[in-house]
């Protein structure tokens, strides 16, 4: 008897500090949602710089919390480029309405999600940029899932930016641990992280241990992620995200331009 409360209490503690983070959101008030989808902002944050003003290529990849109750649990990733020379950007998502399909189409890269702010995770610009926009634009024509949408664990919006950051060589860029469905991996079991230098496990999204560089060391448990970031002296929890000094990803003060 004495160890089935130790088990339970242990069972209780994982759970509670897996539900957690949402809970905190969901009843301090700190996500608003919208009254509803229709009415709800998709103007431009003013964070990307204007394509007509701006001669270089370039790289984004953004985040927002996902629409309505779900945003206490993840965010919805998306990426956008810019050619150079090209007076509009191409944002590359996973979006729809009871059909979920892969759209990559001009459009403001800082949109607002449905009243959620963007934020911006990697912001890669010029030459750089300009050599990895067309394996972008590869990965996003092979991506294996494109009519299949599942919330939980996978694939939906996060898996195709993760698989297009995977499989775009030198395109490497952490998604944060609550981009819920980064870690589906479909048939695979291991695979390279989004940050480049790295390793992750996953049994189909359920289950899975990540370690990088720029992710550093994070425990998937039915789909939400806590963990620790040494390089970005950070923690990770689930439904927050990442709280940490530094950012890990690429930004032009980083890369010289």
């Amino acid at each position: 008897m004495r160890r089935f409360f130790k088990v339970t209490t242990w069972f209780l503690g994982g759970v509670f500090m897996l539900l957690a983070g949402p809970l905190l959101l969901a009843t301090s008030g700190a996500l608003h949602s919208a009254e509803s989808w229709q009415t709800a902002s998709r103007d431009s944050a003013g964070i990307a710089p204007l394509a007509a003003e701006t001669e270089e290529a370039i790289i984004q990849v953004y985040g927002a919390r996902a629409w309505s109750w779900r945003g206490y649990f993840a965010v919805h990733t998306w990426i956008s480029t810019k050619e150079k020379g090209a007076d509009q950007y191409y944002v590359h998502e996973v979006t729809g309405w009871r059909q979920y399909v892969v759209n990559s189409r001009p459009g403001d890269p800082d949109r607002r999600w449905y009243g959620a702010e963007p934020v911006l995770y990697a912001d890669i610009r010029g030459e750089e940029a300009e050599a990895l926009i067309p394996g972008i634009y590869d990965a996003v024509q092979t991506y294996p899932y494109p009519d299949e949408y599942e919330a939980w664990p996978g694939p939906n919006s996060n898996t195709f930016v993760a698989w297009v950051i995977r499989e775009t060589e030198g395109l490497d860029v952490a998604l944060p641990n609550h981009a819920i469905g980064k870690d589906y991996l479909g048939d695979r079991v291991g695979a390279a992280v989004p940050g480049g230098a790295g390793y992750q496990l996953s049994l189909g999204g359920y289950l899975g241990l990540l370690a990088g560089v720029r992710e550093g060391l994070e425990l998937n448990v039915l789909g939400l992620s806590l963990g620790v970031n040494p390089l970005g002296l950070g923690i990770k929890l689930p439904g927050i995200g990442e709280l940490a000094l530094r950012n890990t990803n690429p930004m032009p003060s980083e890369s010289g331009e």
